[in-house]
């Protein structure tokens, strides 16, 4: 990778993300007009490579991360590009299944920050990727949108081999309208003509308002659940209630599955890479079990809206967290929870809390967030100071053989699983 013009930079990675954190503060600017100049500056890498571009309330995360795996599988050279991050920035941008190396994450973030000079903190690192993918001759990048889609910094994708809505819930409200069916137009403006959209379950009551926006460019959306998408699915994924080998954790991943396997299909990937990405894509800090200082199991997952929440209640009361599936008794079921303060704390409680005996409450380490002390209003638990102090309450109160469950945010699960597995972590910014 080379500087624009001549050499490779002499930058270091902790300078570039000095420089990118800096950037923080512009907050978020929805828009494409930034994203598009910056883009015609650097040559354009966004159009190096085919994409799919995949938008969701909830479930967009994993189902990228699968059908990036399906991709590897087939022997493409596979971009993977997400947000936010757990621990450390890198995870964002990836390169068949690795984060880039210290080297390419620096030249690519600090070609990205010289050549916007004005783009907010997602704008630099949306651009450093697609700087990263095109440099790295990747063929397929898998692309999730990271707020809506339609004036998402990710819509300069301009032709997509294929687009995706995973699910639509009450989420980003303010910015992205109060209802389902605005949401729902909104993340339907991923929609990009000749690339086929792939559409979750469940979106019957929207799917007039979807299909709205995708008629003006000439496509008709399939869902999975259409009968004529079934043939194209997988046989162990053709019902819902189907239950395909998963190395992803919970109901709600069998829907995310299958929205992978649609796009992999679309893709006309091999029948076995496709088998492989879904039964074997990782996602951290989604139902993921890790064990702490007294070797206790540990379930961390990000449940940061209703909806999360619902998939998460729902695990826990099932034990579909764990194989073969078992549900811990709610009495040795200890939760740390901790919420943004943009999120209905009230209605992800109310799913929650029956599934634990012991409720601590914590801030995340992002932008505002709910006070421990407003959330034990919500429902009766422990105001605890810091996750550490929190996680040894919740271990205190069920035993090394309990259940602590660390979930509300992907931040807090990011400063948790930090600790646990002795990671180290970079700055957390909720953008």
């Amino acid at each position: 990778m080379v500087a624009d013009g001549g050499a490779p930079s002499p930058v270091s990675l902790s300078d570039a993300l000095a420089r990118l954190y800096a950037r923080a503060t512009f907050g978020i600017k929805l828009g494409l007009d930034a994203m598009r100049a910056a883009c015609d500056r650097a040559g354009h890498p966004e159009r190096a490579f085919d994409a799919v571009h995949v938008a969701g309330t909830n479930g967009k995360g994993s189902t990228c991360a699968m059908v990036a795996a399906s991709a590897r599988a087939a022997g493409l050279r596979t971009g993977l590009y997400t947000s936010p991050h757990l621990c450390t920035f890198a995870e964002r941008i990836q390169v068949d299944g690795a984060p880039l190396d210290e080297r390419d994450l620096a030249l690519a973030l600090d070609r990205a920050l010289r050549l916007a000079p004005e783009a907010t903190f997602f704008e630099v690192a949306t651009l450093a990727a697609f700087i990263a993918f095109r440099d790295a001759g990747v063929e397929l990048a898998v692309v999730e949108a990271g707020l809506g889609g339609r004036l998402d910094a990710t819509n300069v994708l301009e032709s997509p081999r294929c687009t995706a809505v995973t699910s639509v819930g009450l989420d980003h409200t303010e910015q992205l309208g109060g209802t389902r069916e605005l949401i729902a137009i909104e993340k339907a403006h991923i929609a990009k003509q000749g690339a086929p959209m792939v559409l979750g379950a469940d979106l019957a009551d929207v799917r007039g308002a979807i299909e709205g926006v995708t008629r003006a460019v000439g496509v008709a959306p399939r869902a999975v659940d259409d009968a004529d998408a079934l043939p194209d699915l997988l046989p162990e994924l053709r019902s819902a209630t189907g239950a395909p080998r998963l190395a992803l954790r919970g109901a709600h991943q069998v829907h995310n599955a299958r929205v992978a396997d649609l796009i992999a299909s679309t893709l006309g990937l091999p029948t076995e890479a496709r088998r492989r990405g879904v039964g074997d894509a990782r996602w951290p800090g989604r139902l993921e079990v890790v064990r702490d200082e007294s070797g206790g199991d540990v379930l961390l997952d990000g449940a940061h809206n209703a909806d999360g929440a619902a998939a998460l209640a729902l695990a826990l009361a099932q034990g579909t967290w764990r194989t073969p599936a078992a549900p811990i008794p709610t009495p040795a079921t200890a939760m740390v929870f901790g919420a943004l303060l943009d999120k209905d704390a009230a209605a992800m409680l109310e799913l929650l809390a029956p599934q634990a005996g012991h409720m601590l409450y914590v801030a995340p380490s992002a932008r505002a967030a709910h006070a421990p002390d407003a959330l034990a209003q919500l429902a009766a638990g422990a105001a605890c100071h810091d996750v550490a102090t929190a996680r040894a309450a919740a271990r205190r109160a069920v035993g090394p053989r309990g259940l602590v469950v660390i979930c509300g945010s992907l931040y807090l699960v990011g400063e948790a699983r930090a600790q646990l597995l002795g990671l180290a972590r970079d700055p957390i910014v909720a953008l």
